[in-house]
């Protein structure tokens, strides 16, 4: 008898999954995102999603890789523009997903793969406001002001501040490397 439904390509599947992941994950949140009910977003079976990931993490990290590739193509398009614009697109990227910020900043210390994910998140957008600062910061400052960006952003990201506020912040920020 032929099947009833076309065999699908593992890589087109694996792309749905984490897509149905990451709308729940974003709307629902990861904690109250079961695998059933992901199953159930996808269409498939429960232990279906196994095949494709070894838990809930590392679905969560398929997830992460996927927000991050979309995230770094769209940065293209403030690349050129001036740091506390691209500083202040970062902060609203981050804002947006918000809840899976916290769910990786609170799974970090159970999970080797989130872990792994959370430092290689941490060296490619250093590594980026390294690039667009580095001509206007003396070399044995830069390790520091790398820092400190990263620490004003995350600051930004657990207070509730209007956008005229966290522009002010940014352009504060950012002033340091004019």
């Amino acid at each position: 008898m032929p099947p009833t439904k076309p065999r699908q390509d593992r890589e087109e599947k694996r792309a749905e999954l984490v897509a149905a992941a990451r709308r729940l994950f974003v709307e629902d949140g990861f904690d109250a995102t079961s695998m059933a009910a992901l199953a159930r977003a996808a269409g498939v079976a429960p232990n279906t999603i196994y095949w494709y990931f070894g838990d809930k993490d590392d679905l969560l990290v398929a997830v992460l890789d996927a927000v991050l590739a979309d995230a770094l193509a769209a940065y293209a398009d403030v690349a050129e523009r001036p740091i506390v614009d691209q500083v202040l697109w970062t902060v609203g990227q981050l804002q947006a997903l918000r809840g899976l910020v916290t769910t990786v900043h609170a799974r970090i210390g159970r999970s080797e793969a989130l872990n792994a994910w959370h430092d290689a998140f941490h060296a490619t957008a250093e590594g980026l406001l390294r690039a667009s600062i580095e001509q206007a910061v003396p070399a044995d400052a830069l390790d520091a002001e790398v820092r400190i960006a990263v620490f004003t952003v995350e600051g930004l990201l657990t207070h509730a501040l209007t956008t005229p506020e966290q522009r002010a912040v940014c352009a504060r920020l950012a002033s340091r490397w004019a």
